[in-house]
């Protein structure tokens, strides 16, 4: 997934997700207690946010699996360190807070995997924090089946999406075109999310460990329709 089209497109025309939510971002990790340190984040796409926790102070890294998405993370950030690697395989070094944007962890290891993909990841990343440390995420939560058609258009580029949902499984059918040397090449992606109920997700959160909430927002960034924001804290050494 995220080929180097897609990944194109996603760098050129839809980088304004993690531009508008790092403000709030920053609010939530500060108001967290966590003021410097090391962030990592999973699923890091363009690194527009990686960027933003480099320019804020912080040491900050970034795993995507998408050679083309880490490219472009490496030329956005070039303070921060990027892996390519799946965010479910990937060794989480010790940090002060993870973030995962934009439903990176609704995107399960494989088809087939099952619910104890996220919570072996939630484990991970406990063990990964330090004491008091922050895990936010946002994911697509269970809701009114969505179906529907969407397209957007810009310089050299257009990009068809349809999208359907079946039971916990959410689809995206991506066909792109991009212009390249003078004519337009198209390419077609298919990716599967997995879809989890608030209550799901805030149980896995407590039984790894975290005292977590959720929120709508980052800040006064709102997320799209059914999206959530899980903000979960590592309990401090007493």
């Amino acid at each position: 997934m995220y080929q180097e089209d897609l990944s194109y497109i996603q760098h050129r025309g839809f980088s304004a997700f993690a531009t508008g939510a790092s403000s709030g971002l920053l609010t939530i990790l500060r108001r967290g207690g966590i003021t410097s340190g090391h962030v990592l984040d999973l699923g890091c796409g363009d690194g527009t946010w990686l960027r933003a926790l480099t320019e804020g102070g912080f040491a900050a890294s970034g795993i995507d699996q998408s050679a083309s998405l880490v490219r472009y993370a490496r030329n956005a950030a070039p303070a921060a360190t990027v892996r390519r690697q799946s965010v479910h395989r990937a060794a989480f070094p010790r940090c002060h807070a993870i973030t995962a944007l934009g439903e990176v962890l609704s995107y399960l290891p494989s088809r087939t995997a099952k619910a104890g993909a996220l919570r072996r990841l939630f484990r991970r990343a406990y063990a990964a924090l330090q004491p008091g440390g922050l895990f936010v995420f946002d994911l697509i939560v269970s809701g009114r089946p969505m179906a529907y058609r969407t397209w957007r258009t810009g310089p050299g580029w257009a990009v068809l999406i349809h999208v359907e949902e079946h039971g916990d499984r959410l689809f995206r059918h991506i066909i792109t075109f991009r212009s390249v040397r003078g004519r337009y090449r198209h390419g077609h992606e298919e990716h599967v999310l997995s879809v989890h109920t608030r209550a799901s997700v805030l149980s896995e959160l407590r039984r790894a460990g975290f005292v977590a909430r959720t929120s709508r927002h980052y800040g006064r960034f709102e997320l799209p329709l059914r999206r959530l924001a899980f903000i979960a804290q590592k309990p401090a050494r007493s």
